[in-house]
């Protein structure tokens, strides 16, 4: 079968001929429907040799969603055909964290070994091992070549924003720094848990605040200083009850400091590897600043009934197997509006 894989460190992926993987017992063989394409991929493709302990080739995308194809003996639940989702992080399954469901978050393993990220292969291929049934959920009627992006863009979303669900209600702001594909999600979701908060979209294009609009944001502002303004106007000088940073460059992180309040929450998602300064005054006091990592199973099933219920949705540009390697470089450009998704089987 083809696959896109990682080959060497600090070059483009490329299309290679791989065998067909055979389910042992437990595994289940799934085809894939839709592979997503994400900036964390990229931030592995551009890391020298030895920055991780795995080492390539292996096939990339950790977000999958496909039909079942193929049962392993020992494994049940699901049949040939089902339309399901892949559940990314792979912890060991036997912790108390992963016994409750929370694998993104594995004590043994510490952070997990995902299919497409971690060393093992991803689903940007044809067809996708996965280790066990208990990382499948069912998609029922929605299409995998659109859901694939929910197992991370919408489960991490979801996550980052529902540990601060309780902080948000009447008269409360949200601002959501980066309105890419995360961005997005975030938004929507703001909006399915939290109707009653206002949600502010902060980025640097025009065309994705635009998107943003449509997708829920209540106002949408170019970032930079008039956009601080702005949110301390909205606030009456407090700042807002919750920042997320979906980037994590030093702009976006000094700008998350300025727009949080006391008392509120400062959540980075995005992986751009800047570090946010703290002293005594900044970021407000007792802001509680987390970077949360993906989400749980049970995150994962919220997520998709949310999609089933048409609360979130997110924008989707499909691209071939043997496009892979340029909706990368589109990605790379900033020239994907919400996520791309590669479709072995179109």
């Amino acid at each position: 079968m083809l696959a896109f894989q990682f080959v060497e460190w600090q070059r483009p992926g490329e299309i290679r001929d791989v065998p067909v993987p055979e389910p042992g017992a437990g595994e289940v063989l799934v085809k894939v429907g839709g592979a997503g394409a994400c900036h964390s991929d990229l931030h592995l493709l551009e890391l020298p040799a030895g920055s991780r302990s795995f080492a390539p080739p292996f096939t990339l995308g950790h977000e999958n969603a496909g039909w079942v194809e193929k049962l392993g003996s020992g494994a049940t639940g699901f049949a040939p055909g089902d339309a399901v989702i892949v559940y990314g992080p792979w912890g060991c399954g036997l912790c108390m964290n992963c016994r409750q469901g929370m694998e993104n978050y594995c004590q043994t393993t510490g952070l997990p070994s995902p299919g497409g990220l971690g060393g093992t292969n991803g689903g940007m291929a044809e067809y996708l091992l996965v280790p066990s049934t208990r990382y499948l959920i069912p998609l029922g009627e929605l299409d995998p070549r659109e859901a694939a992006p929910l197992s991370d863009a919408g489960l991490t979303s979801y996550h980052a924003v529902k540990r601060s669900v309780h902080l948000l209600g009447p008269a409360s702001t949200a601002v959501v720094i980066g309105a890419g594909g995360l961005g997005q999600m975030a938004i929507q979701v703001l909006k399915a848990l939290s109707g009653a908060t206002t949600v502010v979209a902060v980025d640097t294009s025009e065309d994705k605040l635009k998107i943003a609009k449509s997708m829920g944001a209540d106002e949408a502002l170019i970032s930079g200083d008039g956009a601080v303004t702005r949110i301390k106007d909205m606030t009456k000088g407090q700042g807002a009850e919750l920042v997320l940073d979906l980037v994590g460059i030093i702009p976006t992180l000094a700008m998350a400091a300025q727009v949080a309040r006391v008392l509120g929450h400062l959540t980075v998602v995005g992986v751009g590897s800047a570090a946010l300064p703290v002293n005594f005054s900044s970021p407000p006091h007792e802001c509680a600043v987390a970077s949360p990592f993906w989400g749980s199973i049970p995150e994962l099933i919220d997520v998709i009934e949310l999609a089933k219920a048409g609360k979130i949705r997110m924008l989707v540009e499909h691209f071939t197997l043997d496009e892979a390697a340029n909706a990368y470089q589109l990605l790379h450009d900033g020239k994907i509006q919400g996520r791309a998704v590669i479709t072995p089987h179109a």
